[in-house]
Parts: C-alpha cells; structure tokens; sequence
C-alpha cells in the first residue's frame, strides 16, 4: 500500500461525524467508527472503512436503522437470545458481548445467540474485548450467499467467520480470527477496487471455472472454501450455529447490502463465552496459553514462527497513532466527505511513521 498515513483519531472523527449525518447516534457513530478504524490498524483492510460508504448507502436505502436498538427476547440460564433489530451489526455486538460476559462471570459460561443483526465487522474487535476481562471467546456469523460448498458450483454459503481467543499471560492474546473460504469476501471487494487479481484457488466464475479475476468471482461467480471438503464441513456446521438457533436467515435466503442496499439481512451471529475464573487459578491459565504460544514462536529455531494473532497485534501497536489507507479507499472517503460538507483530514508528511 502507497497511499499517505492518516491520523487515527482524525479518521475515526471523521467516520463518527459521516454517520452522525446519516442519522445515527452518537454512540452508536462513535463504536461503528472505532471498530472501522482497528480494523484498519490491525491490517485487515477488508474490514474497515472500506465498508464506511456501503453503510452509509444502506442507511439512505432502509437496510440499517441507524436508531434502533437490539432487544432481548429470550434468556434461559446462560443461554441469551438477543434481536439486533436492524440495528448496525457493531452496536448489535457491542449489547451481546456485553451481556456474555455479565452471564459469564455468573455462569462461568455463557451463549448469546443473534438474529436481526447485519455485517459486525472485524471479529477480532469483540473477542479481544473478552480477553481483556479475562474470557475466553468464540465467535460465529452468518453472512450474504457468496460461497459454495464443496463440490458445489453456486453459492448457498456465506463466508462464515469464525474468531476465537484466549487471554494470555503473553504481549498479546492468542486469537485467531479467519473465514471459512479460501479469502475473505472484503478482500475481493478491495482487489476490485484496486485493480489487483485474487490468489488463484479463492473462486470461481460464473461458469464454475477457477479465476483470478475479483469481479468475475463477485458478478455470479464463488467463493471456495479452505481445506476441500474439511473447511466446507466447518462452515456449513458454522452456518448451523450461527442461523438455525434462532429465526436468522441462512445465507442461501440472505440479500447482502453488497448487491441490494435495502435489504434487511437478518443476520445470525453466536458467541461463546468462557470465564477462566470458573475453570481454576486465571493466572495460572493465562500462563499456560502464553506457554504454547512461545512454543509455537519457536518452533523453528530462526524465529519466523508466529503465533496466532501476533501479526494484527503488532500492526495495531505500529499503527497505534497513524494508519495507511488503499488509495480507492482515500478516494471513496474524500468523496464522501464533500458531499457531506465535512473537512478531509490532511495526510501526514511522507515518511511518518
């Protein structure tokens, strides 16, 4: 990437008050741009404000209500089933992490499955907030129709993220945060927008025959799965998880906001919550996973080994303060920013770390 950094604060400034003039709350603005913006930081450009301009056209189109809030509709023990209400997928989240981690420290675990929710962003954004607390997290979603199972030719799945993390006594926390297909559906969507090809063995056209090309995977085409038939089995179960526990939409009957702005996704997501407190000494378990994490590090004696989540978490540490942007990116947002009358932040000098 060559494009300018960009302060942090003044991107996520600048998101807050895009959304603010679309209508959303200020706290609500104030979450969906902070988890763009670490997402951005953390390296996982598909996830950030790439996604700014879509939501916004999805708010004008009715797919997001940008005042809704979820609601609860069930609880059983530890088990809480909670609506997003067409709310924005982060501040859906945000009242779900929330809650499992209260019903955790309770329970010592807890469950919160969604329904009515939409695209959450990064999952990393939400597990991370557990580890903090001292929980262990594991996080599902559904998504638009985009991948097709093994051996299959159309897309009936979506790309099914899965997220899990562990707090550690480490630097950092071991997470791991991926999709169930072979690239993830935002980075596509960035390839196109940069004029770059996809790693062969990502999708397939509309014919079913193997491309390169990003457009040809996102106009009729799919996305395929990682691992054959092993990674098609995870995320069929992982659409499981994530839709049929409550009334959520599987993705082979979801509109994604990609193709149509108005639609109401009803998205399914479940996260899984675990409180180390409830399992023995936090300490001596937050040692122990930093005990495999050092083992995975040197697992070749030349130090290249890194450990799940140990490259997100040093691009977030060098991007604490500035982040770089993909030029289609910068594009898209300076646009964004006259139409609302909002001032552009300045790039910084070249070279600024």
């Amino acid at each position: 990437m060559t494009s300018p950094r960009f302060g942090v604060a003044a991107l996520r400034s600048l998101a807050t008050a895009m959304l603010e003039a679309a209508g959303v709350t200020t706290p609500a603005a104030e979450l969906v741009a902070r988890s763009l913006v670490a997402a951005d930081q953390a390296g996982i450009y598909s996830h950030g404000l790439l996604r700014l301009p879509l939501y916004l056209s999805t708010i004008a189109a009715g797919g997001i209500d940008p005042t809704s809030s979820p609601e609860v509709v069930r609880r059983h023990g530890a088990v809480t089933v909670l609506d997003g209400a067409a709310a924005f997928g982060q501040v859906t989240m945000q009242r779900a992490v929330d809650l499992a981690a209260e019903s955790a420290r309770t329970h010592g675990i807890a469950t919160v499955a969604v329904q009515g929710s939409s695209h959450f962003g990064a999952g990393q954004f939400w597990v991370n907030q557990l580890t903090e607390q001292g929980i262990a997290g594991i996080l599902t979603s559904t998504t638009g129709p985009i991948a097709a199972p093994f051996g299959g030719s159309r897309p009936i799945l979506g790309t099914n993220p899965l997220t899990i993390g562990l707090p550690s006594a480490g630097p950092n926390p071991l997470v791991a945060d991926l999709a169930t297909t072979a690239g993830a559906y935002g980075k596509v969507v960035a390839a196109r927008n940069e004029g770059t090809d996809i790693p062969a063995g990502w999708g397939v056209d509309a014919n079913a025959a193997p491309t390169t090309d990003p457009a040809a995977v996102l106009e009729g085409g799919a996305l395929l799965p990682f691992g054959g038939h092993k990674g098609s089995g995870i995320a069929v179960l992982l659409e499981g998880l994530s839709a049929a526990l409550t009334s959520a939409a599987f993705a082979f009957r979801t509109v994604d906001i990609w193709q149509d702005q108005s639609s109401r996704m009803n998205t399914g997501h479940l996260l899984i919550a675990l409180d180390l407190a409830a399992f023995g000494d936090p300490g001596a378990i937050r040692t122990r996973v930093a005990q495999l994490q050092d083992e995975v590090r040197t697992s070749n004696p030349d130090g290249s080994v890194l450990s799940p989540g140990d490259l997100e978490h040093a691009r977030l540490t060098a991007n604490a303060d500035t982040v770089e942007l993909a030029a289609s990116t910068v594009a898209e947002l300076r646009l964004l920013a006259t139409q609302h009358s909002l001032p552009f932040p300045a790039p910084l000098p070249e070279g600024t770390p």
